[in-house]
Formats: structure tokens, sequence, C-alpha cells
């Protein structure tokens, strides 16, 4: 596993580093023995910029680690990990360190298997090894990630990706779905399982991260578009056309399209189900309301109909997005998402604490994971 800077490594970037070392740095022997090896390498840069990486981390970031090896020791490596890589190479466009960019050529012509967690997968796509191929991210990058390396093919609505030499995940613990994958790949179902009991998660998680994306906020800056859109989330639980739509911001169907697709980056239609949707699921992690009755409220109609649509855009159904998210307003609170003075409203039963779902659906990814 490769460290992409190793001077002020912001505190919250250990959660990726701290997966590969979990799962492949303790030995198993009862498992499998032998088990991994685990080299953690870094850059190995001097520290000129420290002052500077140091102010970006924030107070009680910061940290700075040694390691045993460096980027000359993945020339040997079976598999290489980038768990992730700066912020401000993601946000800001500062370049990724060369020697770590050649070091990851290198690897991977020796013939190393590529893995990237969270922005790791920058990394890689710097490196010119996620080229004409699939790949994710955190979905809160994608779009960035898209943008910058246009032949690389995005997907965000995976937890992971597998196109054989090379893997993607998703943010923070889709990097766990993915080291559980790899294990079951190497040594088999039975010691991935085992593996994940001991970590206490599911050895395998329902959909993919197309759950966890917050369809409900779109971003605008069109100001002439803010009441009619406001109106219209108000009342996701009528039938609403893009005629209606139209009508309520008087201007032509054709305008409408034109200056919500300029603002959000969606066409109207797409707009409305997205919303529809986020109401869904505000009800679905919030509320005791049976699925007809959400399906009923969020506008999308009958349960079947819901179900259809949670399962095409978010990747799951309805019943496994309940199990998996608890609730998340306290019984005093009024429901934002329950028509206010119509019939039904109040009906919803504030939801009990739940766990996690434990269904072993498998993530979506690619055909060699299927």
């Amino acid at each position: 596993m490769v460290v992409a800077e190793d001077i002020g490594v912001p505190s919250w970037d250990l959660y990726e580093l701290s997966i590969p070392c979990t799962v492949f740095g303790k030995p198993q022997p009862d498992l499998a023995d032998p088990w991994y090896d685990l080299r953690l390498c870094s850059t190995g840069e001097p520290e000129q910029d420290s002052s500077a990486a140091r102010a970006g981390a924030g107070a009680g970031a910061g940290l700075s680690m040694r390691t045993r090896y460096g980027l000359d020791d993945l020339a040997g490596a079976d598999t290489v990990i980038v768990p992730s890589v700066p912020d401000a190479c993601v946000e800001d466009g500062r370049p990724l360190p060369p020697a770590l960019i050649t070091a990851l050529r290198h690897a991977y012509d020796a013939g190393a298997r590529m893995v990237s967690l969270c922005t790791g997968a920058f990394a890689l796509a710097e490196a010119g090894l996620l080229d004409g191929r699939r790949a994710t991210a955190h979905w809160m990058h994608t779009a960035q990630l898209a943008e910058r390396y246009p032949k690389v093919e995005v997907d965000d609505s995976v937890l992971y990706v597998d196109d054989g030499d090379v893997l993607t995940s998703a943010g923070l613990t889709a990097g766990l779905d993915l080291c559980l994958h790899l294990v079951r790949r190497d040594l088999g179902a039975h010691v991935a399982n085992q593996l994940a009991r001991r970590m206490v998660v599911p050895a395998h998680r329902p959909g993919g991260q197309a759950q966890f994306i917050d369809l409900s906020v779109p971003t605008t800056d069109d100001g002439s578009l803010g009441p009619v859109l406001d109106w219209a989330r108000r009342h996701l639980d009528q039938p609403l056309t893009v005629e209606d739509l139209a009508q309520r911001a008087a201007m032509s169907p054709r305008t409408l399209h034109r200056r919500l697709q300029a603002a959000t980056g969606t066409t109207p239609l797409q707009w409305l189900l997205n919303q529809r949707l986020g109401r869904a699921q505000n009800l679905l992690e919030s509320t005791d309301l049976p699925i007809e009755k959400i399906g009923e409220l969020s506008g999308l109609g009958t349960a079947n109909n819901l179900r259809h649509h949670f399962l095409k855009q978010i990747g799951v159904s309805p019943s496994n997005y309940r199990r998996a998210f608890p609730r998340t307003m306290p019984d005093s609170e009024p429901h934002p998402s329950l028509p206010e003075n119509r019939e039904g409203a109040g009906e919803g039963r504030r939801r009990t604490d739940r766990g996690a779902s434990d269904t072993p659906v498998t993530p979506r990814a690619t055909a060699s994971d299927n």
C-alpha cells in the first residue's frame, strides 16, 4: 500500500488508510496460511511543503508518517493499493508527486494488480491506468474525476468496480467492501465471510453508492427557477408534468427545459423523478409508513412503481434501503416530507432505531464479479 503524502496527513484520511491495514495487515492463520504480507510505502518526499500541508489539514491533524518502504518497493508488489490522495490534489488541482505516478506505472507494467480506495482513483487516473476503463470514486468527487480525466468511464452508482487487474472503490466504507472482495477473489468466499464476521460487518452490502447520494437538493444559480422548484417540492404528492412547471414559471416547456438543464444539469422530468425519490428516501428513513403510502406521498404512485424506480436509480429495493438507514428525526419534530393540511398529514409514525441490513446481496460490479 502506498501513501500519496506522508507529511501533514489529515486525520480524516486515516480511515481509508486503516482499512487495508485491518484487512490485510493482521495475520489470520486459522483462515489462510500464509496470509498477506502488507507493506506500507511512502513517497519519501522532503518536508518543504509541510507547513502548507499542515495549514490545510486543520486543527488536531497534520500527521506525519515514517515507513520502512518507499516507492521503489512497489515494483515487486503483487497488489498496489492507493487509499486516497490529498484533498488539495482533488479540490484545487495540486499535482500529485511525479515520482508516485511513475512508480504506479512501473508497478502496473511489472504485473501488479492496481487498487484505489475513495480518491485514490485520481492517482491511478493520473498514471493513465484508468483510461478506457470503468471506474468509481467517492460520489462527491466522481464529477471532478470525469471532468479531469475524460478517458475514464466514471460510474458513481456502484460501491466498487472490478476490472480484473485494476479495481476502484467508492468512498470511505466502500473501501472495506472492495478489500473484502479482494479476499474473496484471492482466498474464497468462506475466508472472506469469516473475516467479515470478525470485523462485525456484512460480507456484502445491498446496492451501490447511489443510495447515499442526496438527490433532493439540486444546484441552481438561476433565481427565476427558484420559486417554481420550491412550489414543485411542496406538491410532489400531486400529479405534476413539465407543462405544469412551465405554466407556473410563466415560460414555455422548451424554455423551462433549457434553463433547468443549464442550472442543474438535468432535464425537468429527471429533476422531478429525483425529487420524488428524495422524498421517498426521507420517508423511508424517518417513518413507518407502508411502501404503498410512501409511493403515494412521493408522487411515484403504486408500490410497484416505487420499487421499480428505487432499483433502477438507487440500486436497492425500498425495504432494503429502509433497513440500511436508521431514523434521522426526533419524534417531537414535524415531518417536512408530509404534506401540510392535506389528507394523510401526520399519519407517519416515527421509526425506531434499526441496525444496518446484513442481506447477502452482492454490490453491483463488473462481469468478473458475477
